[in-house]
């Protein structure tokens, strides 16, 4: 049974309120004031709106953007933890390994260590390759508004 739609947006405002600053402390108390709510009524509701308990959400969404820091910045993991709230960088470290099944170290290896096959292709190759052929989508249009003069495309010389 999903909630009634006004508790529901009070359980979103109380949400984005999490994902815009997850670095922030978000006990019960102040995300069910945020919600207009009692404490336990928000945690039952918000686990049954979004399937999880409003703590392991918050941990969630720290553990996802240091995945991202990890992934983006060569700063040093502790300073990834820090900037994404934790406090203890075993627990970070805990967490992380618990959501993503690997140490942030490891997860830093294995992104760097994913080489883009797109690299190896002159840049001028791809745009190529990429850049869409409007001639057939000029004759697609026409076709569909039902044009039954559209001329065969012809080539054009660079």
């Amino acid at each position: 049974m999903n909630p009634p739609p006004e508790l529901l947006r009070r359980l979103l405002r109380a949400k984005d309120r999490m994902d815009a600053h997850p670095d922030q402390d978000w006990p019960v108390e102040r995300l069910a004031e945020v919600s207009a709510v009692s404490k336990a009524h928000f945690a039952r509701a918000f686990k049954q709106a979004f399937g999880l308990p409003p703590h392991r959400y918050l941990l969630t969404r720290r553990i996802e953007r240091a995945a991202a820091l990890l992934r983006e910045t060569d700063a040093p993991i502790i300073d990834i933890a820090l900037q994404t709230g934790w406090t203890s960088i075993g627990t970070f470290g805990r967490i992380f390994r618990d959501i993503l099944g690997e140490s942030p170290g490891e997860c830093r290896r294995r992104a760097r260590e994913m080489i883009d096959p797109r690299s190896a292709i002159p840049e001028c190759v791809m745009r190529a390759v990429e850049r869409p052929d409007l001639k057939t989508a000029v004759s697609e249009k026409r076709r569909l508004a039902g044009d039954a003069t559209v001329a065969t495309p012809t080539t054009e010389v660079p």
